[in-house]
């Protein structure tokens, strides 16, 4: 390992739009592919830092392409150390604000520094953080489906020892959830953790109705039942649900999460690591549901997650939904319901002819 403190010489970042072998129908449409900005931290040691953050929408890769290049020519010539970059970042950003596509670009920069790191270390990240890589148990997450229809779909999740399934309620009434509901858990046995996300379709009144009549069969959580910046509406739907609440997946950096957890809107929390600071801000999150005793998961990003959870007190679920994986030279793998962290860095590397098939200008 080199005792010379490495500097960042450049950033690029390129747009891609990547199939997804399983298409995620929530309540407001359907993700049929996978628009992704593809980042790389150049320094001046030869190890180049690698990342990816999920643009949302194909409206949203130009501008958050620029963006982060733009940060980047501010970043030439600075040392690679994450804390003193996201210091500078919350000066710069902080009359401008840390939310939408802005935290996106300072998230997906943190994580990339990180796994700079982590390559010159010669170390998977997790250990950098003092941690080991070990199995993290994951759940496969779906979108909309149908007993019927999806029931070969969700046997092979079955196989590849998926110990939860995460699915997505709200685009109907009442009736089709609670139909929805009693057909995948009979499916699937009463010993496979059953999800079910809302993505903030609901007001507080409604979705407290919906809680009850899903109770009967054992949810292990209901997520984001109304809109994440309504903290007051999700803790008074938390008070009265006999199924424990997640949500987090919106809400923005450590700040964020200090507000929530003070408003005693959820039981659960899941950060994104694209929204929460990237690994940096992850770890003040950590230590936040460590000294409140809140479980932990993830949200996307398996290849990530799976290190940061091995260094989180209350890591509760891996989520499991492969958005990179087409562009990955290595992607993800699922062992026995289980993603195991990898390294070096991140042990992020692209499959450059993949990236060039999905490119977009």
């Amino acid at each position: 390992m080199s005792q010379t403190v490495a500097a960042i010489r450049g950033v690029r970042a390129r747009s891609v739009v990547v199939p997804l072998k399983r298409p995620v129908k929530n309540a407001f449409g359907v993700i049929d592919s996978g628009p992704l900005v593809l980042i790389d931290v150049e320094t001046d040691q030869g190890v180049t830092g690698r990342t990816y953050i999920f643009a949302y929408s194909k409206l949203t890769l130009k501008p958050l392409s620029y963006l982060i290049e733009e940060i980047g020519r501010d970043l030439a010539g600075k040392p690679v150390a994450p804390f003193d970059l996201m210091k500078a970042m919350d000066a710069k950003f902080r009359l401008l604000g840390w939310q939408g596509l802005v935290g996106m670009a300072v998230s997906g920069l943190d994580m990339a520094c990180w796994d700079v790191l982590g390559q010159l270390a010669g170390r998977p990240l997790v250990e950098l953080l003092g941690g080991s890589a070990k199995p993290i148990k994951a759940y496969d997450s779906y979108g909309v489906v149908d007993p019927v229809a999806d029931e070969r779909a969700l046997r092979r999740s079955l196989d590849q020892g998926f110990k939860g399934i995460k699915i997505k309620g709200g685009d109907g009434d009442a009736a089709n959830d609670e139909r929805v509901v009693k057909g995948v858990r009979a499916l699937l046995g009463p010993d496979i953790a059953l999800m079910i996300d809302f993505n903030q379709s609901l007001g507080p009144a409604e979705a407290t109705r919906r809680i009850a009549r899903l109770a009967p069969y054992d949810l292990h959580w209901i997520e984001e039942p109304v809109p994440q910046e309504n903290l007051s509406g999700h803790a008074n739907v938390r008070e009265t649900s006999p199924t424990p609440i997640q949500a987090g997946e919106n809400w923005w950096f450590p700040r964020g999460f200090a507000e929530a957890i003070a408003a005693g809107a959820s039981d659960f929390i899941m950060p994104d690591v694209m929204k929460v600071g990237g690994v940096t801000g992850w770890l003040q999150v950590a230590g936040q549901a460590d000294a409140a005793s809140i479980p932990m998961s993830s949200h996307l990003f398996a290849e990530v997650s799976a290190h940061l959870l091995a260094v989180t007190p209350t890591a509760h679920w891996l989520e499991f939904l492969d958005f990179a994986g087409a562009i990955l030279a290595n992607p993800a793998e699922i062992v026995d319901g289980a993603v195991t962290a990898r390294g070096p860095g991140l042990g992020i590397e692209w499959n450059e002819p993949a990236v060039a098939k999905y490119l977009v200008s």
